[in-house]
């Protein structure tokens, strides 16, 4: 890749070509449960390199403004949460959650100046348990997100989120990357029934689409036939996987779909989105279900340091890595899966230099979605729409796995099964 091409992907700030592709889709900026009651404490908020301050109002609308007081920049997240808006307490200026000054106790009664005043503030709705926001221009904005696990009722869907300390493009290049689970994955050294290690180099086709692409991974799976997993790719940010069959052993046979949304924080920090939702209304995902898999996967409330969403397990004491293990258990020595991901993409650094890689066939659904990020790029600043914005072209979309004859043809062994049921 092109040093500029590198540059133009991974910078996000307000004005860069990918900060303003960014801007054209809602992101998922907080949690709901971040916000639990109406007047509460606000919430600070880092979003696309922008600085801003969440809060819930008395009718229960939640706010999303710049995270500083248009008066003298103090800072909001001091502010009082009260009576329909954020009041400043510095001098008492208040906003409305669309950025209108409502009070200017400071000064005279009659001054026009709260008729001018404006606090920088953006949409916002709730869906799926998040909070989401809209950073880009009035005249573009999109309806609202429709993604499959959306919809689901409450009972059959989870969210839950992590802090990385990287660019949010390698954490998306990880999660398209399906060959790495049979190496970096492998938590069951030596058990060759296991799915993900009877074959290392899966064949990879992909298809793009007019929200992305979908990719099919396809391995060989022996006298089982073969295993085929179809993920997508939903722009600018989201990848989409099947866990009927599963890769992970027990832990998937609860039959969900699952994936995740890489949010950049700024250049250098992305927050991790994972949601889940379970194939249909026969499959409730219980509260020890969840907590269980979020464990495994490396993100359980044990994992967490308390009162934040980054990990116990980190650079600072190398992911904790337990070599005796890596020599006898388990593949890296580093425990949870998502917890080794993480491992790997923050080594790298907080932006990888592209110039540098070697690619192989295994890295064509990266190739591909840089390909399309990059052209997306491109059209924005040509005037064009941002492709998959639309939630008309993917919200019938679902990703599926399983494990099918080796001769047959996995488009007729899936039949229907790529098509949303919530």
């Amino acid at each position: 890749m092109l040093k500029e091409d590198n540059e133009r992907l991974t910078r996000v700030g307000p004005g860069t070509p990918m900060g303003n592709l960014m801007r054209r889709y809602w992101q998922p900026a907080l949690l709901s449960s971040e916000l639990p009651e109406r007047d509460g404490a606000p919430v600070r908020v880092r979003l696309l390199g922008e600085n801003l301050i969440a809060f819930r109002d008395s009718n229960g609308k939640v706010g999303l403004v710049d995270a500083y007081c248009p008066h003298r920049r103090a800072p909001l997240f001091f502010g009082r949460n009260e009576e329909c808006g954020l009041r400043c307490v510095y001098h008492g200026w208040k906003f409305d959650t669309a950025g209108n000054c409502t009070d200017l106790p400071s000064e005279p009664a009659e001054s026009p100046m709260k008729n001018n005043i404006k606090l920088k503030a953006y949409p916002t709705i709730e869906r799926g348990g998040a909070v989401w926001a809209y950073l880009g221009p009035k005249e573009t904005m999109p309806a609202m997100p429709d993604y499959e696990w959306l919809r689901a009722p409450e009972t059959h869907r989870h969210l839950s989120k992590t802090f990385e300390h990287c660019n949010y493009l390698q954490a998306l290049e990880g999660g398209l990357d399906t060959s790495h689970s049979s190496f970096l994955h492998n938590n069951n050294l030596g058990n060759k029934q296991e799915l993900r290690n009877r074959d290392g180099a899966p064949r990879i086709e992909v298809e793009t689409t007019d929200y992305g692409y979908y990719y099919i991974s396809t391995r060989n799976a022996g006298e089982d036939g073969k295993y085929v997993r179809v993920y997508h790719f939903v722009m600018p940010w989201q990848q989409m996987r099947g866990a009927i069959t599963g890769l992970a052993g027990a832990r998937n046979k609860v039959p969900k779909l699952d994936g995740h949304i890489w949010v950049p924080v700024d250049d250098e920090h992305t927050l991790t989105w994972n949601w889940m939702c379970a194939y249909d209304e026969s499959v409730v995902l219980t509260p020890e279900y969840i907590a269980d898999f979020e464990s495994f996967s490396g993100r359980g409330e044990g994992d967490l340091i308390p009162g934040t969403f980054e990990l116990k397990r980190n650079l600072a004491n190398d992911f904790m890595i337990d070599r005796q293990v890596q020599k006898t258990k388990t593949f890296t020595g580093i425990k949870g899966l998502n917890t080794q991901d993480i491992a790997l993409q923050e080594g790298m650094g907080p932006i990888v230099d592209r110039s540098e890689e070697h690619l192989g066939t295994s890295d064509r659904a990266i190739v591909t979605m840089r390909r399309l990020l990059l052209e997306a790029t491109y059209a924005i600043e040509r005037g064009e729409a941002a492709p998959g914005a639309d939630p008309k072209s993917h919200g019938h979309v679902r990703p599926h796995d399983k494990l099918i004859p080796a001769n047959a043809n996995w488009r007729e062994a899936f039949g229907d099964e790529l098509r949303a049921k919530w």
